[in-house]
């Protein structure tokens, strides 16, 4: 690609690829989100700090989707492929389940019987549930299906208690295990209040975060053998007199596109519609993240699907940025002394180093014409980078 040179700073953003269609009536007020921090908006890259698109230079136009915000990205190479303000602050829905599993998939044994407890249907009325009853025993491996295919929010309860300890302050405890991780990962903007993704005050996320937790997620067999299961059986309760059902995955990519590796869907009235959802082609595995969109005139699902193929078209050294990887966050945070704890407070600023990630030669589009963009960074981070950037990831 040809090298271009860096925008003026405070330029205009660009307007992401909207379709023409009216807003639903009586949507809900969204939460004020925390201010913008012009240091965690660049975190991957000095590009990614925009509330508008970016783009590779020479990239065809994305498709125009109803998400608010949204990134497709590289599961192995890391790079950032694309994006609509993949820094803003957003409502995460059921997609703050994928990082319920990131941080304590490996934490329980699938194998494992448990017994639910009433806190465990303490969810709000007419969420989503997969059908758990009180006293019903049950294998993790049912839970984390129920989670998955049916985003049951009493699984993400019982799975949430008993990796905090099994106690009353169970959910608790991985709330805050949650947003620890989350800030391992490099995951600045994501503040989890409840472990399900039903709304929370102070809870958001944004899109460039979820593919962090997305590339987290992917790495687990596990999580890989569960989001790809089509349907599943909840075991009957003969002691409870109650008996046993088949439900269906949500996420319909994993029946409807070719190369899928699964995914999560998620929706509150507040939130809207969110998505993550990964495909595989042609040696590449893409993983696209969405959030606020609306179901018409295309499903989650199916904008997340327009998007993969957006991306698979571009060439294989296509990037805007990178997603950083937990070995740069931590030796980030060592180099700069940042030794803040991972509680469950809000949002921090990431570690200087971080933000200044180089991505590659960029270039937002507008109808007017291309405005090109190039990343900025020291030589020893550009070189560090570069040399970062080849690792493969599994």
């Amino acid at each position: 690609m040809i090298t271009t040179p860096a925008t003026a700073a405070g330029a205009a953003d660009i307007p992401c690829p909207k379709p023409k269609v009216a807003k639903p009536a009586g949507i809900p007020p969204r939460p004020v989100p925390p201010p913008d921090d012009p240091v965690d908006s660049a975190v991957g890259g000095d590009a990614l700090a925009t509330h508008g698109l970016i783009v590779p230079a020479g990239a065809k136009r994305p498709p125009a989707v109803t998400a608010t915000t949204w990134m497709v990205a590289d599961l192995d190479t890391g790079e950032v492929l694309g994006g609509c303000g993949p820094h803003v602050y957003q409502t995460p829905a059921s997609v703050q389940k994928t990082l319920l599993a990131a941080t304590v998939i490996d934490k329980l044994d699938p194998k494992q019987t448990m017994t639910v407890v009433r806190s465990d249907l303490d969810i709000e009325v007419n969420s989503s549930a997969v059908g758990l009853v009180v006293g019903g025993k049950y294998p993790i491996s049912t839970l984390w299906l129920g989670l998955m295919l049916n985003s049951g929010n009493d699984a993400a309860n019982a799975l949430a208690r008993l990796a905090g300890g099994g106690g009353s302050d169970g959910v608790a405890k991985t709330v805050a295990a949650m947003n620890a991780e989350a800030q391992r990962l490099g995951a600045y903007q994501t503040h989890a209040v409840t472990p399900s993704g039903l709304d929370g005050k102070g809870q958001f996320t944004s899109a460039y975060d979820l593919a962090l937790i997305a590339r987290k997620d992917f790495a687990s067999a596990d999580f890989r053998k569960y989001v790809l299961t089509k349907t599943a059986q909840m075991p009957a309760q003969p002691h409870l007199k109650k008996g046993g059902f088949q439900f269906q995955n949500e996420n319909k990519l994993i029946f409807n596109y070719p190369g899928a590796m699964g995914g999560k869907t998620g929706f509150t009235t507040v939130a809207r519609h969110s998505y993550m959802g990964a495909a595989q082609r042609n040696g590449r595995r893409l993983v696209v993240t969405l959030l606020g969109a609306e179901a018409r005139p295309l499903r989650g699902w199916q904008q997340g699907a327009a998007l993969l193929d957006w991306g698979f078209s571009l060439p294989r050294d296509a990037s805007v940025g990178k997603l950083v990887t937990p070995e740069e966050v931590a030796e980030q945070k060592a180099a700069t002394g940042d030794a803040r704890a991972e509680s469950t407070t809000a949002p921090k600023a990431a570690p200087p180093s971080i933000r200044a990630a180089s991505g590659r030669d960029v270039m937002t589009v507008i109808a007017a014409g291309g405005i090109a963009l190039a990343l900025a960074g020291t030589p020893l981070l550009l070189l560090l980078t570069q040399r970062r950037r080849r690792r493969r990831f599994r």
